[in-house]
């Protein structure tokens, strides 16, 4: 039986591709914005997208989810969006810890910037830390280049797992080095018969700098800041905009990307469609999770299959955590000293049998939300080697 995984923040979907392509079934994939739901509905018909704010959305329905997966709003940690942290309006980890408590999954996966490793946040990740340990969640943080896992991109991103009881969750490791841009690029650069396209492809011989998509306030369709574009400009590629279409025949000078050519550049599938404006498409796809990148941290995380497997057996797996009295408590979801709100839970506890699920649809979802359709074109898989995990196991006593 495939596992399971709720989607948190889904934008382009980038994510949700590496985790549908390592073996999981989508419950949910849930966005606030417009757009990119309507990305994720036009490339997949069947996968149940809802347009919902995660602050105001009951999750109960969920609960016992294998995995709760969100790649959270970055601006709250980013240098461009002035790194105020828990400050900032933008900061949906309170509400994703509320989540947590409301499914209580096997496991737990969050991307963000790399900013979110830095001193200045030391304090709240051991508040996220502390509050996901409460509920019986073993975390750990890494940085994860998407350069290692094939991707033409130096993006490196910020991860936070975390498992319930003993697993051990091994980092994947660098799996393929991505190409150059020159590599990635060059057929689409020679699409309408650009003659300067092959000595253009020679010259852009690194791998990308981080796309950058900026957000719902600021930000345009363009390759960043005057840093960013001078990176870009060391390769040859005009950053200040984006075109519509690749270089004609006598074009002269430094070409700009496409949207189309921004998205392989974060290993989308070519077949993948963006719904929006062209400013619209470039931020879906400059905020994405790499597909590769998400595929290799999937994998890693498919280590909740054997927690199932073992529950299924009837071996009951505990955390340190676990105490004889089931007596409910509280957990202040906005981190500890934070103004957050409280969230009622019961003890982290052994994995219990869940009960089956009711039939239809989601009760808090409209109809219109939903979509039917086919099974999707087979993806690309990344090859990865995986180690296995271990768990503290308690085999129970024979009648």
């Amino acid at each position: 039986m495939a596992l399971t995984e709720l989607e948190l923040c889904s934008g382009a979907g980038g994510q949700a591709l590496g985790f549908e392509a390592a073996g999981f079934k989508h419950v949910a994939l849930i966005d606030y914005d417009p757009h990119s739901c309507a990305t994720l509905r036009m490339n997949r018909l069947y996968w149940n997208v809802l347009e919902a704010d995660i602050t105001r959305f009951n999750t109960r329905y969920w609960r016992g989810v294998d995995v709760v997966a969100a790649g959270l709003p970055c601006p709250p940690f980013s240098v461009a969006g002035q790194q105020l942290g828990r400050k900032d309006e933008r900061n949906l980890f309170p509400a994703f810890l509320h989540i947590v408590a409301e499914t209580m999954p096997r496991a737990v996966v969050v991307e963000n910037v790399r900013g979110l490793r830095s001193r200045r946040f030391d304090v709240y990740r051991q508040s996220i830390e502390g509050e996901l340990l409460s509920l019986g969640f073993n975390s750990k943080w890494q940085l994860l280049n998407a350069l290692d896992q094939g991707v033409p991109q130096d993006r490196t991103r910020s991860f936070l797992t975390a498992f319930r009881g003993e697993a051990k969750f091994r980092w994947p490791r660098a799996n393929e080095r991505g190409s150059t841009v020159g590599e990635a690029l060059g057929g689409l650069m020679a699409s309408n018969g650009w003659l300067g396209a092959q000595a253009w492809s020679e010259k852009a011989n690194r791998p990308a700098p981080t796309l950058v998509g900026g957000s719902r306030k600021y930000g345009g369709p363009d390759l960043g800041p005057t840093r960013a574009r001078q990176a870009w400009a060391e390769l040859g590629v005009d950053g200040r905009g984006l075109v519509d279409e690749a270089p004609l025949r006598d074009f002269k000078g430094f070409p700009r990307l496409t949207v189309g050519m921004a998205s392989k550049l974060q290993s989308f599938p070519e077949d993948w469609h963006l719904a929006g404006s062209k400013t619209q498409r470039f931020r879906q796809v400059g905020n994405a999770l790499p597909p590769k990148l998400a595929f290799a941290v999937a994998r890693s995380a498919e280590g909740v299959r054997r927690f199932r497997e073992l529950r299924d057996e009837g071996w009951s797996i505990r955390s340190h955590n676990d105490r004889a009295d089931p007596k409910p408590r509280t957990v202040r979801a906005g981190g500890h000293g934070s103004s957050g709100f409280l969230v009622p839970v019961l003890k982290a506890g052994p994995l219990a049998r869940l009960p089956p699920k009711p039939p239809g649809l989601h009760p808090n979802a409209p109809r219109r939300e939903f979509r039917l359709g086919t099974r999707p074109r087979t993806t690309g898989q990344v090859r990865l080697d995986l180690e296995a995990s271990s768990t503290q196991l308690t085999k129970p006593a024979s009648d």
